[in-house]
């Protein structure tokens, strides 16, 4: 794929952020410090070059906007394909807003759509740009930090980028889960010191990719505070045939 692409396009196409981002993140970034009047901590511990990969907590829909305004670098992160297949006017707000924060639109249904996901974010991550990745896989619907996957410490392992933890706190009561307007709130950014991993061992290393995920799930919790959930952030299964594809295939990646 050709450095030159940029995410402006429909498709998907994925290299260093283009016109878009750089209108939006202009418009965007003085009107949350307006509205939300984030505490922007740590901004120093931002590797101003190189790979760079921002694992945070999810607390809430804003999370993906509070994070590339409040980073001194830009930022890229997945969002689902169906932002950005509508049509006719709503389906071009979608992709203009979802393009001007920095989203690559990624397929979350197809049978291997996490490991697509995961090489999409090393794409990003090798054209020395910066990534960021909800360990947890998704929201938190009661606040708690849930146990990290993986996919965070595949990425940081076999691309040699270093993870920049960061913690959010006060998205979740800007915009709760299920709400369709954000609230004027205050919200915190905190952004931690970078961790590197690549002593821990190769990516292919199950026991490399947890220990990587644990060290940078406990830095994400100094930084958020919140209360450890201790488990995977997924809805119960819904029947036997679902408890046993989840024993068997063990799906923590992402």
């Amino acid at each position: 794929m050709p450095e030159t692409e940029d995410i402006d396009s429909p498709s998907g196409d994925i290299g260093r952020p283009g016109l878009v981002y750089w209108l939006g993140r202009a418009i965007l970034r003085p009107v949350v410090r307006i509205l939300w009047r984030p505490r922007i901590e740590g901004r120093r511990n931002v590797p101003k070059h190189g790979r760079v990969i921002f694992a945070s907590n999810h607390l809430s829909f804003i999370d993906s906007v509070a994070i590339p305004v409040a980073a001194p670098r830009p930022v890229q992160f997945l969002a689902k394909s169906s932002y950005f297949e509508g049509t006719g006017v709503s389906g071009w707000v979608n992709r203009t807003f979802f393009g001007a924060i920095g989203a690559v639109s990624v397929d979350r249904h197809s049978a291997q759509a996490a490991q697509a996901a995961l090489d999409q974010g090393k794409r990003i991550l090798e054209t020395e740009s910066a990534f960021a990745i909800y360990p947890e896989g998704t929201r938190s619907l009661d606040g708690r930090l849930y146990k990290g996957r993986t996919g965070v410490a595949w990425l940081a392992l076999s691309t040699g980028a270093v993870v920049v933890p960061v913690g959010l706190v006060g998205t979740d009561e800007v915009m709760p889960v299920g709400s369709t307007r954000p609230r004027f709130k205050r919200i915190t950014v905190r952004f931690g010191e970078p961790i590197d991993v690549s002593h821990l061992g190769p990516a292919e290393s199950g026991k490399a990719r947890r220990l990587a995920t644990d060290e940078i799930m406990a830095a994400i919790h100094g930084l958020s505070g919140q209360e450890l959930a201790g488990v995977y952030n997924e809805a119960p299964p819904a029947d036997a045939m679902e408890k046993i594809k989840r024993a068997v295939l063990r799906p923590e990646r992402l």
